[in-house]
């Protein structure tokens, strides 16, 4: 299970923090937890999924040598969503680096 404030990888919003875990009706009116998980290219986009049984793959981020392995692939094979997220690893190792 993720955490509030962890930066995970979903495909439906690529990289995006866990702003909340919310409980929220389901149709049998039982409560469902879910993750709020907010886009971090567009803090607009705003996606609640639920923790168990959910249908979009959500995961950790890569490593910081995935992301270097993957930045020098030619970018027309990565989609949208994965070149956001090896950008997003290289920046954050840099910003790390740089404190």
């Amino acid at each position: 299970m993720f955490e509030k404030k962890e930066i995970i990888f979903s495909e439906a919003l690529g990289v995006c923090q866990v702003a909340e875990l919310t409980k929220l009706s389901a149709k049998n009116g039982e409560q469902v937890l879910y993750y709020g998980l907010r886009s971090i290219s567009d803090k607009k986009k705003v996606s609640y999924i639920p923790v168990e049984h959910h249908q979009v793959q959500l995961r950790p981020l890569i490593s910081l040598e995935e992301a270097k392995r993957l930045s020098q692939e030619p970018q027309d094979k990565l989609n949208e969503f994965q070149r956001m997220e090896v950008e997003y690893v290289l920046a954050r190792e840099k910003t790390e680096k740089d404190r």
